[in-house]
């Protein structure tokens, strides 16, 4: 019987409900997970951007963790907006006590431009958190900035990926959506190997949350017990569907359909 899944999600809130913690509880919760959270940010934005971050104090962002860790439970902790160094720090040392498979999305900037991390904490990103990555989930600027490797093209998104893997990520997912093309390609990295998933480019304004909802439904589907190929190729085709479903909300980018199973199930 498989596994309900619990994820501890830690990462920012989106008031708009696109992105950030109310995408991830989304996305867990419609791919038959469970979701708790550590939330480490509140931000102010809708679909045109970001106008305000009131960021937790450390010391409530990991009580919530501990909270959650010590009652609940977690078969899988999932990151996305940390904000600072000190919260990377915070939330690479509660990965290594709990000793428990992270899905690390190293958020940097939001879908309208905002900064969502300041210059210290790449650097705490790339030596403390992303050696505790079971998956790594860097688009391809993110990617840049943790490696110095201009990322292009595919060829540049497997040597930017192999660096990563070098660094210590025990998997990179590296997503190829800022690419030119009419095509995406997104490669899941391994020491063993690599799979790529490919398919024509959704025209779409409406992208805002695709990074965190892809980290989450990994994150599910490891927590579920699921090969990381198969938990990578769920929340790919998972995704897939909510951009093409997209509602259409808000005049800037707007968000995905979370909900569309629930939709195709009646």
């Amino acid at each position: 019987m498989q596994s309900i899944g619990r994820v501890l999600i830690i990462a920012g809130s989106d008031s708009g409900g696109g992105a950030g913690i109310q995408a991830d509880i989304k996305t867990v919760t419609m791919l038959g997970g469970y979701a708790a959270t550590a939330i480490t940010a509140l931000t102010i934005q809708n679909t045109l951007g970001v106008s305000g971050v009131h960021a937790a104090p450390l010391e409530v962002v990991e009580a919530q963790a501990r909270a959650v860790l010590d009652d609940i439970g977690a078969d899988v902790i999932k990151t996305g907006m940390l904000g600072d160094a000190p919260t990377v720090e915070l939330v690479a040392r509660l990965i290594e006590e709990a000793a428990l498979p992270a899905v690390v999305d190293p958020v940097m900037v939001a879908k309208g431009g905002a900064a969502l991390l300041a210059e210290d904490a790449v650097r705490a990103v790339r030596e403390r958190l992303l050696p505790r990555a079971a998956l790594l989930t860097p688009n391809a600027p993110e990617a840049e900035a943790l490696t110095g490797i201009a990322v292009a093209s595919p060829d540049d998104q497997r040597r930017a990926g192999e660096a990563l893997l070098q660094a210590g990520a025990q998997a990179v997912l590296m997503k190829g959506g800022h690419l030119p093309g009419e095509r995406v390609v997104d490669i899941l990295m391994t020491a063993s190997g690599e799979t790529v998933f490919e398919a024509e480019r959704i025209q779409t304004r409406h992208t805002h949350g695709t990074g965190c909802t892809l980290a989450s439904a990994c994150a599910t589907g490891l927590a579920q017990g699921l090969s990381l190929t198969d938990a990578v190729a769920r929340a790919w085709a998972y995704v897939q569907e909510a951009l093409a479903r997209a509602p259409g909300l808000g005049k800037g980018h707007g968000p995905l359909d979370h909900g569309w199973p629930l939709r195709d199930a009646r």
